[in-house]
């Protein structure tokens, strides 16, 4: 129906990560079939939508790649021109996920949508900040925030507000391109790599990443070890109270 709200849903579908040319190592190397976690986020939330069925235009994006190492793999040093047409500088090619959201992040926005939700298992940042259970929130707008924050504690999906603060922004200068897609210092990492993603999110347009681990390491009752969705009930509750 063209009179409901354009909602676009957008998930990182890296299937292995080897961390590229900047090679993880094995250790790292461990979990990383579950550097698709923000797709299988994205699909399971974009099946709750159709399922009951609630009144907005969806939009569904997953990027979907291998950061692999071969021949014709990109390079540290690296320039790429996105979608959008910013030039990125690549500082790391382990810091691939940010890249391909851009261009999803940017597509989507070219449909002028009310709200664009993302998921990513982007950052190792947000693990060493938050631990493995609970998500990292970015926003733009404060209420966006506080409504899935709400939905989280309602509905045993607890998040956390990390700070999209504007500082930090000069770290992504490049000499050479519009912006880099890794900083050199190992500050507030989950932050700067939300700083990237707003870049290629249009002004105005209500956003909100969840860097996410999606993965449970240890077993609770109901809740066995492997894949879990954190960050994906807030959000799903979320659309229902808005658009149910």
């Amino acid at each position: 129906d063209p009179k409901h709200p354009r909602v676009a849903i957008v998930g990182k579908g890296v299937a292995f990560d080897s961390g590229g040319l900047d090679l993880k190592p094995s250790s790292a190397m461990l979990l990383m079939k579950k550097d698709m976690g923000g797709a299988a986020h994205a699909l399971a939330l974009a099946r709750l939508v159709m399922q009951r069925g609630l009144k907005v235009r969806l939009h569904v994006l997953v990027p979907a790649v291998e950061n692999a190492v071969a021949g014709n793999a990109f390079r540290p040093g690296d320039v790429l021109r996105s979608r959008k047409g910013l030039s990125v500088e690549i500082g790391n090619t382990d810091a691939e996920g940010r890249l391909i959201l851009a261009d999803a992040l940017t597509r989507a926005g070219e449909e002028q949508p009310g709200l664009i939700l993302d998921f990513a298992t982007l950052t190792g940042a947000a693990r060493s900040a938050l631990g493995p259970d609970l998500p990292a929130l970015f926003t733009r707008a404060d209420a966006t925030a506080d409504e899935l924050l709400a939905c989280g504690l309602a509905h045993d999906d607890p998040c956390w507000r990390l700070p999209l603060h504007e500082a930090y922004r000069e770290w992504l200068k490049s000499d050479i391109a519009d912006i880099n897609n890794s900083h050199t210092n190992a500050f507030a990492g989950a932050s700067v790599a939300a700083l990237f993603l707003d870049r290629f999110v249009p002004e105005g347009v209500d956003w909100a990443h969840f860097d996410t681990f999606a993965w449970r390491p240890v077993a609770k009752p109901g809740r066995p070890k492997g894949g879990e969705a954190l960050g994906l009930r807030a959000a799903w509750h979320m659309l229902l109270a808005r658009h149910g």
